[in-house]
């Protein structure tokens, strides 16, 4: 049998929703456009995005639901079923999983009792396995509703994780202060932070990402005097290759940096001419 239609909001939900929807798809020369902003802002309401929130969204950008739907599947921000008030993602992409990050999904599946995607008995954590969050000078890598915690051990997000469940405050390691999960996907709507000083709480990079940068730069790192890697721009040698990595020394005739170096392609090496091999394997 088809499934009935979703319920509607009660009507003084869905006149404050209404008037929220329409501040974000003034936004946008496009209405269907405010569709992503949307979902988080039904999300803020349920916690995640219920059939009445697909209903909703569809409404407002006269859309169907099959195609809120299809949107709000595809992307992991949504959620598709209750969760706790804190989301827990551990990054098990390969270089947070080979620095630790496999070791603290483990342990604190173990710990909370839940596997992946699953929620605390308390609602108060729900446990992920995420993909890359472009922090990997700091793995392992653990986000609390996309908040940063860097550089994490098994001990350390354990204690995290029950901080949380004991309503103690912690700090991200990087930008705003922690709030909950509804609350995240209002600021992820396009809402304005009303939090004192959150807002001004966002950080810089850190050292770990800073080194390549100085790199790039030609600059020394700390605790490399006799090291340098010399800006591409650059040429220091008598013949006008690159540095070879030491202060005050051309990189070798035959030894240019990689970077820099002519390579052999058939274009250039008439020993190796373009076209297909002629036996397998050449």
């Amino acid at each position: 049998m088809p499934r009935l239609p979703a319920p509607d909001y009660p009507a003084d939900v869905k006149a404050r929703l209404a008037a929220d929807a329409q501040e974000v798809i003034a936004r946008y020369p496009d209405s269907r456009s405010a569709l992503l902003p949307l979902l988080h802002l039904v999300q803020a309401e349920d916690g995640y995005v219920t059939r009445t929130g697909i209903r909703f969204c569809a409404e407002q950008l006269d859309l169907t639901t099959a195609e809120v739907t299809a949107v709000s599947t595809f992307y992991s921000m949504y959620r598709r079923k209750p969760s706790g008030d804190y989301q827990v993602g551990v990054c098990t992409n390969t270089l947070c999983a080979v620095m630790g990050g496999d070791a603290i999904f483990e342990e604190l599946q173990e710990h909370l009792g839940v596997g992946n995607d699953e929620t605390t008995e308390d609602g108060t954590i729900t446990l992920e396995h995420i993909e890359c969050n472009a922090a990997c000078d700091f793995a392992p890598v653990v986000m609390v509703n996309w908040e940063f915690f860097d550089n994490q051990t098994p001990r350390s997000a354990r204690q995290l994780v029950d901080d949380l469940r004991a309503g103690r405050t912690v700090e991200p390691t990087r930008g705003a202060p922690l709030c909950s999960f509804k609350e995240t996907a209002r600021i992820l709507a396009g809402f304005p932070d009303g939090r004192s000083g959150a807002v001004g709480a966002t950080g810089g990079a850190g050292p770990a990402s800073l080194v390549g940068l100085r790199l790039a730069r030609g600059e020394t790192p700390p605790g490399h005097a006799d090291h340098v890697v010399a800006p591409r721009a650059t040429a220091d040698g008598p013949s006008g290759e690159p540095a070879s990595g030491r202060p005050g020394e051309a990189a070798p005739p035959t030894h240019p940096s990689s970077h820099d170096a002519p390579q052999q392609t058939s274009a250039a090496d008439p020993d190796r001419p373009a076209g297909p091999a002629s036996e397998e394997g050449e």
